[in-house]
C-alpha cells in the first residue's frame, strides 16, 4: 500500500498532491483517504500507479464497450490497497494543455453523490492524460437492456434507473456542472448493489476541442447539429432518449418514437419482453415526459428538477433492493488479504475495544517515536518547552480518560509543528473515536502513517475508524496489512 510522507522525508513530486476535501491532510492515492460518507478524496495519481493497477493497460482489463475501437479506452484496475477503479485513457493529443486538463478534472472531482460513479483522481504525467473513477462491477444499462442473457430489466427497475439518473443530473446542475456530454445507455452503470449510477466521465469532454456526441446523428439534439454547442437543454434531450430506451428495450431514433406517440401507438413502443408486466398509467407518464424532453425547441423542455418531480411518484418499490430487481447476485467480496494472527493491539482493534486500545497506548508510551525528532541544542527554546508541556498535559488527560482535554492539548502540540510525533496522532485518533468522531480519527491515523510509514499502530487506528464508518472491507484490509507489518517487524526489527 502506498504511504503518506513526513515533512522530513518528501517523496517524488507526483505523490505531492492536493485533495478535494481541502482538509490539509497529506496522503497518497494508493492509501485512498476517504471523505465522510466513505467516498475517496480526489487525488493525483502517477502514471506508474495506474500502469501497475491495470497490468500495463492489458487488454484483459479493458472494459470499454466498443473495445479497442473506442477513441478513449476505459480499463478496470486494482490499486495496492485492493480498491477497484476505472481508468479512462485519452489519446496523447486529446488534451495538449496539462493545466487545462487538470483544472477540468478537479472541477468534476469536487462532485460527490451516491447517484454518480464518482471521479476520484486523474493523471497528468508527461503526455499521459487519464481519469480515475469508482469502478462499477455490474455492467451498463446498454448491456442489461439491449444484450441481456438471463432476464430483461423489470419495469420497477426501469423506473428506478430513470429516477436515479435524473437525481444525478439534478445534483450536477445544482453544483454548476449542468453539461453532460453524450448521455446514453452506455454511460449508466450498475454498482455492487445493483444501483444505477451516472458515469462521471461524461462530465468532461473527450478532448479540449473534441466532439461532445459520438452517437448516431439520429439521436443527437437538433440544436447541436445546428451550432455544435452542448447546452443544459441538450442534456435533457439526451435524457429523453434514455427514457425511450427504458420504455422500448431498444435504441430507437427519437423521430420514429415521436411518430408512434403522436399516433397513439404507445403499446407498440413498450418492450414486448416485459410481457405486459407494467402499469399502463406509469408508462403513459414516462411517455409524456419523454416527449417533453424531446421537444425540438430547447426552451420547451423540462429542467432537471422537473424530471425528478415527475419520476419520484412513480417509484413505489423502494423497499426492494436493486440487485433483486436486476436479477444479479449482490457482490460479497472476501477480504483481499489473508487473515494473520493478531497481536493484542490487533485483537483489540478487531473487537473495536477502545478501552483495551487505550490501555495499550498508555503502556507503550512514546517508545515508537524514537528517531522521529532529533533536536539540536539551539532548538530547545522556550517555545519547545511550552510545546512539550502541552504534550505532557495531553498525556495526563489521556491517561485519566479526559479525552476532550487530551484532544485540546495534543492539538496545541501538533499545531506548533516544531516536533512531529506519530504517537500523539495515534492517541488523538483514539480520543476522537472515544468522542464519536471517526472521520477525524481516520485523518489522524493517516497522519501517523505519514510520519512513520510502516508503523502498525497507524494502520490499526485507521482500521478502527473505517469500521466505525461502516466500511468493513477496507477496515479488514488495513487491519491485515497492520498484522503483516508486525510480522515483518518481528523478523527484521523496526521499520
Amino acid at each position: 500500500m502506498g504511504c503518506c510522507y513526513s515533512s522530513s522525508n518528501p517523496p517524488k513530486s507526483h505523490f505531492r498532491h492536493r485533495t478535494a476535501a481541502g482538509a490539509g491532510a497529506v496522503s497518497s492515492p494508493q492509501q485512498t483517504p476517504l471523505l465522510s460518507g466513505g467516498w475517496p478524496v480526489f487525488s493525483e495519481y502517477s502514471f506508474s500507479d495506474l500502469k501497475a493497477a491495470t497490468n500495463n493497460f492489458s487488454s484483459e482489463f479493458l472494459v470499454s464497450e466498443s473495445g479497442e475501437k473506442a477513441p478513449n479506452l476505459v480499463y478496470k484496475g486494482r490499486l495496492k490497497n485492493q480498491r477497484w477503479i476505472a481508468v479512462k485513457k485519452f489519446t496523447r493529443l486529446a488534451w495538449p494543455d496539462p493545466k487545462q486538463f487538470a483544472e477540468e478534472a478537479w472541477g468534476v472531482g469536487r462532485l460527490r453523490h451516491r447517484r454518480l460513479a464518482n471521479l476520484i483522481g486523474y493523471c497528468c504525467d508527461g503526455d499521459e492524460r487519464l481519469l480515475v473513477a469508482e469502478f462499477m462491477p455490474n455492467d451498463t444499462l446498454a448491456k442489461h437492456l439491449f444484450h441481456w442473457e438471463n432476464q430483461t430489466i423489470e419495469w420497477p427497475m426501469r423506473l428506478r434507473v430513470a429516477l436515479y439518473i435524473a437525481e444525478a443530473l439534478e445534483y450536477c446542475s445544482s453544483k454548476g456542472r449542468s453539461l453532460y456530454h453524450d448521455l446514453n445507455a452506455y454511460r449508466i452503470l450498475f454498482d455492487e448493489y445493483g444501483d444505477p449510477r451516472l458515469s462521471c466521465f461524461g462530465l468532461m469532454k473527450n478532448s479540449k476541442d473534441g466532439k461532445s456526441y459520438s452517437t448516431n446523428l439520429a439521436y443527437t439534439p437538433p440544436e447541436y447539429l445546428r451550432n455544435g454547442r452542448v447546452t443544459p437543454e441538450s442534456v435533457i434531450y439526451s435524457f429523453g432518449t434514455i427514457l425511450l430506451d427504458l420504455l422500448s428495450g431498444k435504441h430507437i431514433p427519437p423521430s420514429h418514437a415521436l411518430e408512434m406517440i403522436r399516433g397513439k401507438n404507445i403499446v407498440l413502443l413498450i418492450d414486448s419482453h416485459l410481457e405486459g408486466k407494467f402499469s399502463a398509467e406509469e408508462a403513459t407518464a414516462v411517455v409524456n415526459l419523454a416527449s417533453q424532453c424531446l421537444q425540438y425547441e430547447p426552451r420547451e423542455r423540462p429542467n432537471t428538477e422537473d424530471l425528478v418531480s415527475s419520476l419520484a411518484p412513480l417509484n413505489t418499490s423502494s423497499n426492494i433492493p436493486s440487485h433483486v430487481m436486476l436479477g444479479i447476485k449482490k457482490e460479497e467480496e472476501s477480504p483481499s488479504t489473508p487473515n494473520r494472527p493478531l497481536s493484542p493491539m490487533g485483537e483489540a482493534c478487531s473487537r473495536m475495544d477502545l478501552t483495551a486500545i487505550h490501555q495499550i497506548l498508555v503502556m507503550t508510551h512514546y517508545k515508537d517515536d524514537e528517531g522521529s525528532n532529533e533536536l539540536s541544542f539551539q532548538e530547545w527554546t522556550q517555545q519547545m518547552k511550552d510545546v512539550l508541556e502541552a504534550r505532557k498535559r495531553g498525556d495526563h488527560a489521556f491517561r485519566d480518560k479526559d479525552f476532550r482535554a487530551a484532544i485540546e492539548c495534543y492539538s496545541q502540540f501538533i499545531d506548533v509543528g516544531t516536533m512531529i510525533s506519530p504517537t500523539v496522532y495515534a492517541r488523538r485518533s483514539l480520543c476522537y473515536l472515544m468522542c464519536d468522531q471517526p472521520d477525524a480519527a481516520l485523518r489522524d491515523g493517516m497522519q501517523a502513517q505519514c510520519v512513520y510509514r510502516d508503523w502498525p499502530t497507524a494502520f490499526y487506528m485507521q482500521s478502527v475508524a473505517l469500521a466505525k464508518l461502516e466500511m468493513q472491507k477496507d477496515a479488514t484490509d488495513i487491519r491485515n496489512e497492520a498484522a503483516a507489518l508486525e510480522e515483518k517487524r518481528q523478523k527484521g526489527g523496526k521499520g
